[in-house]
């Protein structure tokens, strides 16, 4: 495959529906990061408690992870594109509700029902399905490309988000209005583009839909699966042990190390992780060209396990310059594995579990993700266990590439037979 197929001719070549669900992307995750750098704050100033915060976020992740198996592993039956709208629906729905009351018994409910990011990172049914969709609309041999600049938009639109939600607060409260109502405009915002995405998944086509075999359906499939039941549940397992290896180190974790250990300040922090999360996205392209050479599972394990490595080195670094620069060299390859991981997912399932399939691998990150963050508390409460979630991270991570590898270095997907 030539050099061509990771630069921007690889989305010149995209149908109407591709260039489609790739601007629903970008807005959605610009909306996301817009929110997730004042949800905490807006939720302090009108009345809220730590604990209520606390819970209340809790909930919002559960409640994601719960509607997003329901709707994904149903999306291929009941229509892409209509589940695609529920979940437009209920970003607005949340982002309404979050702005009208105070009440935190109806904050519950919009959090646990509605769409709602704590963490500026994708939340809701939104990226299994369309990613399913775009597996249709592009050739196999385009797939990964196609996903690692579909990844890179999420980022860059992220990071832009929060950039953006932060200095329109900061110039609202500079105009005069108060904390809570600068924050509640950043809400509303978010609301709107709920509707906005809603608008835009109805001019989809029928072409993003399951294609019709004319088989009766199996009504003894589970969660959307059949042939494909046993690799998807055994790929949700491993992804579950990586996203828990990672939950030891997400950005929060990673700020307050760096502010425990070298002292540094919140300014710097911000600039090291925006530069961090930057050098992710671009990380991903790369990938694409490395799975057109050696194939999706040796790029998810060849580049996996040197971002693992680096990971582990940057509590052993006698100082912060080097510690920010081995940072930043592991978020250099630390994505390369992400498009492969998505375009390998997709690959070896029938088209009619694409949905379920992405939904369910992507339910098991979330709850992988969701039990480790407590641990890693309690250890960097300790001085003398300041750098072991480095270590627990960095070698179960390890661990998940080696089995990775042992379970499906066998299993092509189909443009990897030719």
């Amino acid at each position: 495959m030539s050099n061509s197929s990771t630069n921007p001719h690889t989305l010149r070549m995209l149908t109407a529906d591709g260039r489609l669900l790739f601007a629903t992307r970008t807005l959605r995750m610009f909306a996301y990061g817009f929110l997730a750098v004042v949800l905490a704050l807006y939720l302090a100033e009108i009345g809220l408690t730590a604990g209520e915060i606390g819970l209340l976020l809790t909930l919002t992740l559960i409640g994601d992870t719960i509607i997003s198996l329901w709707i994904t592993t149903t999306a291929d039956r009941i229509g892409r594109r209509r589940m695609l709208i529920v979940g437009a629906g209920l970003m607005l729905f949340a982002g309404i509700l979050f702005v009208l009351t105070r009440d935190f018994t109806l904050l519950l409910i919009a959090a646990t029902i509605g769409v709602i990011s704590p963490s500026g990172y994708e939340v809701g049914p939104f990226l299994p399905i369309e990613q399913a969709a775009l597996t249709q609309t592009v050739p196999g041999t385009r797939r990964t490309h196609v996903f690692a600049w579909y990844n890179l938009a999420g980022s860059l639109a992220t990071a832009a988000g929060a950039l953006t939600g932060g200095v329109l607060a900061q110039l609202l409260m500079k105009a005069g209005m108060p904390q809570a109502g600068s924050y509640r405009v950043i809400v509303f915002f978010y609301a709107v583009i709920g509707l906005a995405l809603g608008v835009f998944f109805m001019r989809l086509s029928p072409a993003v839909e399951t294609p019709k075999r004319g088989e009766k359906q199996d009504l003894s499939t589970r969660f959307g699966l059949h042939r494909s039941r046993g690799i998807v549940l055994k790929l949700s397992a491993l992804f579950a042990l990586d996203a828990f290896a990672g939950g030891f180190v997400i950005q929060s974790m990673l700020a307050y190390w760096f502010h425990i250990r070298f002292g540094v300040e919140p300014g710097l922090l911000g600039g090291i992780f925006f530069g961090a999360n930057i050098l992710a996205g671009i990380s991903a392209l790369a990938a694409a060209k490395l799975a057109s050479r050696i194939g999706l599972i040796r790029t998810m394990v060849f580049t996996h396990i040197p971002s693992n490595v680096l990971l582990i080195l940057v509590p052993l670094m006698p100082n912060l310059p080097l510690a920010i620069v081995v940072l930043l060299l592991r978020f250099s390859i630390s994505q390369m594995d992400v498009p492969a991981r998505q375009s390998y997912t997709l690959a070896v399932v029938s088209h009619d579990e694409l949905s379920a399939a992405a939904g369910i691998t992507g339910v098991a990150r979330t709850t992988g993700a969701a039990l480790s963050p407590i641990f890693a508390g309690l250890l960097l409460g300790n001085p003398a266990l300041l750098s072991v979630p480095f270590f627990l991270a960095g070698g179960i991570k390890i661990i998940y590439d080696l089995l990775l590898y042992k379970s499906f270095r066998a299993t092509r997907p189909p443009e990897e037979k030719n």
